[in-house]
């Protein structure tokens, strides 16, 4: 995916995608602030409130704990890597998730709380923002139907045994990528993370 360093460049539009905001995604409805904190999937870094921009809260359309691989085009993968992933859809996203979550991803309801941005600044990851302050949330918004919301957004969800075989030739390959609790997916022990 290019050198380590560089920053990604965005995802490509998805369909209904609203303006400019910054969405924290949780299966709690009953959250009023957000404090900051070190993540416990990445504790090298600073204690931050974590939220994603709207170009890229679909990588966030899962139950919280589901291991899933996303990939895009970016304009950056090779003609090979395009025919290899992308020839059997029309769609310039791709998410794949393990079928044993394919229950949990059709009554799963998500709280998807909009940030004001003022104390957000733009992490070294694309697509994430981070604020050292505490901050309370503008609005709150349900959204459930995640299988039907991909497929209305014009992203291609695909449901697999397992998300190893697909996850190692895609970090091997020159798209861009965003993996999530992966620890979580099945035969791990099988496979490098």
């Amino acid at each position: 995916m290019g050198d380590p360093g560089e920053r990604r460049p965005p995802a490509p539009p998805w369909r209904g995608e609203g303006p400019h905001a910054l969405w924290h995604v949780s299966e709690d409805p009953t959250i009023e602030v957000f404090h900051p904190h070190v993540p416990a999937t990445n504790p090298s870094e600073r204690p931050a409130v974590w939220a994603v921009d709207e170009r890229h809260v679909p990588l966030f359309w899962f139950p919280r704990d589901c291991p899933r691989g996303c990939t895009w085009l970016s304009g950056r993968e090779s003609a090979e890597d395009l025919e290899r992933f992308f020839s059997d859809t029309a769609a310039t996203r791709i998410h794949v998730v393990e079928e044993v979550w394919q229950e949990r991803m059709a009554t799963t309801t998500l709280w998807l709380y909009r940030l004001p941005e003022q104390t957000f600044e733009a992490h070294e990851v694309g697509g994430y923002w981070v604020s050292s302050r505490t901050v309370e949330p503008l609005e709150r918004v349900a959204l459930d139907g995640l299988v039907d919301r991909h497929a209305d957004a014009g992203i291609d969800l695909r449901f697999v045994p397992s998300i190893w075989p697909w996850w190692s030739q895609v970090i091997e390959s020159t798209l861009d990528f965003s993996g999530s609790r992966l620890g979580n997916a099945a035969d791990r022990h099988l496979w490098p993370v």
